[in-house]
């Protein structure tokens, strides 16, 4: 103890070493931390994207119900007049209008639904690369 009080009393810095130790370690934690961070963030997106779609598929379905069974003329704008908490990017009603696609981007993580008749994956939000075309 009586060694830390002589050299605070001396107002002598810190050695060349002891910096250089204090940068490696902090180097040593980033190279750990960040890895896992951008993992977090990307399963983040994901579920985000996913939580998008899946709130505006009840507004999809009561558009339905109130356009006599009938998707057509659906877009966001008249989703959102049902919540208009919905956030979702892109809207496309099939050609028979009995079936529609729902997608959100979310941080590069494409997260879509799909429902009616004839769809792939009928009503499951499914993590993509692609929207709906």
């Amino acid at each position: 103890m009586n060694r830390i009080q002589q050299r605070l009393a001396r107002e002598e810095g810190f050695t060349l070493i002891e910096l250089l130790v204090v940068v490696a370690i902090i180097g040593i934690l980033l190279a750990i931390a960040v890895p896992s961070y951008l993992g977090f963030k990307n399963a983040a997106n994901k579920k985000a994207a996913a939580a998008d779609v899946r709130a505006a598929v009840p507004s999809a379905e009561q558009f339905y119900a109130d356009h006599n069974s009938s998707y057509t003329g659906m877009d966001i704008t008249a989703l959102q007049g049902y919540d208009s908490n919905i956030d979702i990017d892109h809207v496309k009603v099939n050609a028979t209008n009995d079936g529609y696609c729902l997608d959100k981007s979310v941080g590069g993580k494409i997260a879509k639904v799909t429902r009616g008749v004839g769809a792939v994956a009928n009503g499951v939000v499914q993590e993509d690369t692609t929207v709906c075309a």
